[in-house]
């Protein structure tokens, strides 16, 4: 099947050379669940090489260890002759004397059937994983099937898939063939590689122009419950809505979205959500959802991962732009990055008309009470330039939950300076034509930008307070300039295994829960022993049934403080899975929930900024 070109007319920047790395990726021969890949070299400036597999990509904040799904790897000369190599680690490899290196070939296992097990490694964030189910689908998040060699990383590659001819390629790259067997993609240099994924299926897409930009949204569903045009209309609605929030910010020709829906039968995977690109977006969601969630999802989710497109894909400080992907540095801007992302996200929808005031207004008194699950003490920059390391990884869903209040309450402080002037999207609006893709800012020196971009001295002392500094946000004040009031409202204490009980997964395979592990555990699991990858099957003998599973919710709920409890679980050891009950005294989690209304008489002040603030006018 040919290949519908994205974008039409968009001729290619420019063809394979001799000095191209030539990969190939062979979907039709697999066996056992492995993808063949040879990659072809130009000559070698250098004798010694270092060979690579990321230790983690831009847009996540883990440590993944792709190389740990390589096996067979063998690197051979330009006569055909296997030379020696030294494996340093899980990720990379050392090879002496290899001027003439001509070639290397491995096979690569996927991630998703890794997921369940993590008695040995994290499991990878399954947007940013990889999946191979023959006759079936290819999810290629190409950081998990391509290396590099140090110092070539700014050399083009031609990507040459080899697929079944019944199969069709979602991705926002141009096919530069016209074979029914393969697709022939050319990249500007490695980083342009691990910015492109791609899922092969069979044909389920809809190709369409939305706001002036043409999408294409392919869907895997294994059961075939849905099709890709069953969310034409609401991806649509969301992406003219998005379009007209940012202006001349977005200048994307073309969008790509890859929707894996995972079925029961496949992969047992927990990691749902999405993953940012330039260009395109891989995303991950149960098949199990009504429609009308899987909407709601993308229209949050996809949206988040669109409006990354401006900020940090278009304006990043250097840590970014000159990825590490070996030994990887990060930035100190993730409440910028990631929570100012999910402000635009939340904001654009109130903005234009996707929700009302009361259902934002919602959205925020959540992200408050949620935030309060996380250290409200830890500086966000200090946190988000460890955030692999212990103890800041833990912390690191707070970007999604404070992060955002950060960026709406110095929307409201640069509204309330600019006399409604001025807001956040404004900022960043003047700090992407101050910088832009191809020329990053100094991590270090983001606030003096912002201040010179603004031309607000003051929001220095709200950076140095409140992201810098250790002092907790007064989110009551700020609403406040905008007319809405902040009742707190104790709930009654709560029985449950996490500190989020919305984070909740289930194992259809096993008839478990199970959590994210960047989830919160609560008191009572610390207590017991717990462990964020036990898979909960029964508590006082109760089993989980998905289809009943109010009355296991309801029982829970009844637990009293000190009550005592048992708690059946799975847990990996290894190549096993132990059936283990674990007991103990119940502790019930307290929790203050922020309500948030608007003042029935707010001042004309406030109520001027309040317009402001919802509108976006000035």
């Amino acid at each position: 099947m040919k290949k519908i070109a994205l974008s039409l007319g968009m001729a290619a920047s420019f063809l394979a050379t001799a000095q191209s790395v030539k990969t190939n990726i062979d979907l039709v021969n697999v066996k056992d669940d492995k993808v063949a890949v040879t990659m072809e070299f130009p000559k070698m400036k250098s004798g010694d090489v270092k060979f690579h597999f990321p230790k983690t990509v831009p847009g996540t904040y883990s440590l993944d260890d792709y190389g740990r799904f390589i096996e067979g790897i063998k690197f051979f000369d330009n006569k055909g002759r296997e030379l020696a190599f030294t494996k340093v680690n899980d990720n990379t490899y050392s090879l002496k004397n290899a001027q003439n290196l001509s070639k290397i070939t491995y096979l690569v296992n996927d991630s998703f059937d890794d997921e369940m097990d993590t008695s040995k490694h994290k499991a990878v964030f399954s947007p940013s994983g990889t999946d191979i189910e023959q006759g079936k689908v290819y999810l290629i998040n190409t950081h998990g099937f391509i290396g590099y060699i140090d110092n070539m990383q700014d050399v083009p590659y031609q990507l040459v898939i080899q697929k079944p001819t019944d199969f069709y390629g979602t991705t926002a790259l141009v096919d530069q063939d016209k074979s029914e067997s393969t697709d022939t993609y050319t990249l500007a240099n490695y980083a342009k590689v691990t910015d492109s994924p791609l899922m092969y299926t069979k044909p389920d897409y809809i190709t369409f122009n939305a706001g002036g930009m043409d999408l294409v949204l392919g869907v895997y569903s294994p059961t075939g419950k849905y099709k890709a045009a069953d969310f034409k209309d609401n991806l649509e609605k969301m992406v003219v809505a998005q379009k007209k929030f940012l202006g001349d910010m977005n200048t994307n020709k073309k969008y790509a979205i890859m929707l894996y829906l995972a079925g029961t039968d496949g992969p047992q995977i927990k990691g749902f959500g999405a993953l940012e690109h330039h260009e395109s977006t891989s995303v991950v969601l149960p098949e199990m959802m009504p429609k009308d969630a899987i909407d709601k999802t993308i229209t949050d989710v996809v949206s988040h991962e669109f409006f990354h497109t401006v900020n940090p894909l278009k304006t990043h400080s250097e840590e970014i732009h000159y990825f590490d992907y070996a030994d990887p540095k990060m930035s100190q801007h993730l409440w910028m990055y990631e929570g100012g992302t999910e402000y635009f996200a939340n904001l654009f929808q109130i903005q234009e008309g996707l929700i009302n005031k009361d259902e934002f207004l919602q959205r925020i008194g959540e992200k408050i009470t949620n935030s309060k699950n996380y250290d409200d003490t830890m500086p966000f920059t200090v946190m988000s330039k460890n955030v692999l390391q212990e103890p800041y990884k833990d912390q690191y869903r707070n970007v999604y939950e404070k992060g955002t209040l950060l960026a709406m309450c110095l929307d409201i402080e640069l509204r309330k300076l600019s006399n409604g002037e001025m807001g956040y999207r404004d900022m960043i609006r003047k700090l992407s034509q101050r910088f832009g893709e191809n020329k990053p800012f100094k991590d270090d020196k983001l606030i003096d930008e912002l201040v010179t971009v603004t031309g607000y001295p003051q929001i220095k002392d709200f950076y140095t307070k409140y992201i810098a500094g250790s002092q907790p946000t007064p989110y009551a004040e700020y609403l406040n300039m905008v007319g809405v009031e902040v009742k707190k409202q104790e709930v009654p204490p709560l029985f449950w295994f996490i500190k989020d009980p919305n984070q909740t997964g289930y194992n259809e395979k096993n008839k478990t829960f199970i959590f994210d592990e960047n989830s919160a555990l609560s008191s009572f699991s610390k207590s017991i022993g717990f462990k964020i990858t036990d898979e909960i099957l029964a508590l006082d003998g109760k089993t989980v049934d998905i289809k009943n599973v109010q009355d296991f919710i309801s029982y829970s709920k009844t637990i009293k403080d000190g009550q005592n409890v048992t708690v059946t679980i799975l847990r990996k050891n290894g190549d096993k899975t132990e059936k283990l009950s674990l007991k103990g005294k119940a502790i019930l989690d307290k929790l203050t929930i922020e309500n948030l209304q608007f003042k029935a008489n707010p001042s004309p002040a406030e109520q001027k900024l309040q317009d402001q603030w919802l509108t976006g006018k000035k």
